[in-house]
């Protein structure tokens, strides 16, 4: 064989195993496993900084708009940016011409990139991130399209914190704390911590859909009464007789859907915390396995996600605003006072007032915003909770599941059917609307869910 020859097969077989390189590297930015990869990062890191439900839906928002919003700029012609729909948004900058940007890889980064910027523990992002941009780089990602496609990210992200600056979140740190009230139907903190409310001011928080906090306000309470034939010592002393006479399934039931981002445990003088996931993680997490159970691309992957993210954001904006205007008492301080000092109910009773139930009110939210995406009777197997000692629980459709959720609050004994109703309403509305003022699909020029 002569030497020409011998080059020509050293060069093919070079070329060859090149384009293997390239074509796994285009792989793992085309698998929706990336994005989804990214989002369980970020949920671990929420869990363990351990942020309140409604701080956590913001954590989640604001990082999937800016990849929705890269993947918008680079893909014009199928998706609907969210500038004009989302409350104070403006356009990002177009991406530069003639530059080959990897709208995946960018749009990963600029959710990093944000995300990184709304947690405490930022080693934990940056540790991610170093070894997803080593792992392309291993399987042949060009320095320039790498180079690029951060670059373009860094911008969107730079352009959605701005904007998420003005939200007011940084004001309300700084706001006054709740001060207890003596009247007996005002809430009032609960065992075993009795810490104070979370997050009294959070109807100030800019919607992203909704025309304010108040849009879609429940129904009143009952009025409060300890009255033996009024509606609401029915309700109060349906809380407690279900929790003595609980079963195996509501038991399951409740502890499934607990999500509670802090339970603290005391054993005679010591004190420790278990750290799980927020009700919206629980959400975010059935996302996921939406996504995977349908076979969705990676854009659909990262509509799916930004759309809930911003249902679960206003849901929480909603609940909240009647919570700290209707300050209903937790029925444990209740059935202390006036049932059973001795009783507890089975979930720990989280630091905020009863009315409305946020789980209803989100769950609802959410599912509604999943079944206009992926359609009515999908059923999924939900694995969000194993990794916390929890079985699987199957659903023919989110709308059960949130249904399951919303009455897991009594069976937990941690909220009256009336919070649970008005909450399931309450999330109805807020859904409704997101679904219908927020379009992230262009068809025939037309922007359509």
């Amino acid at each position: 064989m002569n030497r020409g020859v011998i080059l020509f097969f050293a060069f093919a077989t070079v070329l060859f195993f090149s384009c293997e390189e390239d074509k796994r590297y285009k792989g793992i930015l085309a698998n929706p496993e990336s994005y989804n990869g990214a989002v369980k990062q970020l949920t671990d890191v929420i869990v363990y900084d351990i942020f309140s439900p409604p701080v956590a839906s913001r954590v989640y928002v604001y990082p999937n708009i800016a990849a929705f919003e890269v993947l918008a700029a680079l893909n014009p012609d199928t998706l609907q940016s969210l500038a004009g729909q989302v409350t104070d948004l403006s356009p990002v900058p177009a991406p530069p011409a003639e530059q080959h940007i990897d709208p995946n890889l960018a749009s990963i980064h600029a959710f990093l990139t944000v995300g990184k910027t709304l947690i405490f523990s930022e080693n934990k992002i940056d540790e991610y991130r170093e070894n997803f941009y080593a792992r392309l780089e291993e399987t042949g990602l060009p320095s320039g399209i790498k180079k690029n496609s951060l670059a373009y990210g860094e911008v969107v992200a730079k352009h959605i914190l701005q904007w998420a600056d003005g939200d007011m979140y940084k004001q309300t740190r700084t706001f006054p704390k709740y001060t207890v009230q003596d009247e007996t139907f005002k809430w009032k903190p609960t065992p075993p911590d009795y810490m104070e409310g979370i997050e009294p001011h959070w109807n100030k928080i800019r919607p992203m859909i909704l025309d304010s906090a108040r849009q879609f306000s429940p129904k009143p309470p009952l009025e409060m009464t300890m009255e033996e034939n009024s509606g609401f010592y029915k309700e109060l002393k349906e809380v407690y007789d279900v929790g003595v006479n609980l079963d195996e399934e509501s038991t399951n039931i409740a502890k499934f859907w607990d999500c509670n981002p802090y339970v603290s445990h005391h054993r005679g003088h010591a004190m420790f915390a278990t750290k799980k996931i927020t009700p919206g993680g629980h959400w975010i997490g059935i996302v996921a396995v939406a996504t995977r159970t349908a076979g969705s691309d990676f854009d659909e992957t990262v509509e799916a996600y930004v759309r809930t993210s911003i249902s679960l954001f206003d849901g929480f904006i909603s609940c909240w605003d009647e919570k700290w205007r209707s300050i209903v008492v937790r029925p444990e301080t209740l059935i202390h006072q006036y049932l059973d000092e001795k009783w507890v109910p089975l979930l720990q009773t989280p630091p905020f007032p009863e009315y409305t139930s946020g789980h209803s009110v989100i769950s609802r939210a959410a599912a509604i915003t999943l079944t206009d995406y992926f359609g009515d009777h999908f059923f999924f197997t939900d694995t969000t909770e194993n990794e916390y000692g929890l079985p699987t629980r199957e659903f023919d459709s989110f709308l059960q599941a949130s249904e399951e959720a919303a009455i897991s609050r009594l069976y937990g004994g941690i909220h009256y059917r009336m919070a649970i109703e008005q909450g399931v309403s309450q999330g109805e509305d807020v859904g409704d609307y997101v679904v219908s003022n927020l379009k992230t699909r262009k068809v025939s020029g037309i922007a359509a869910n």
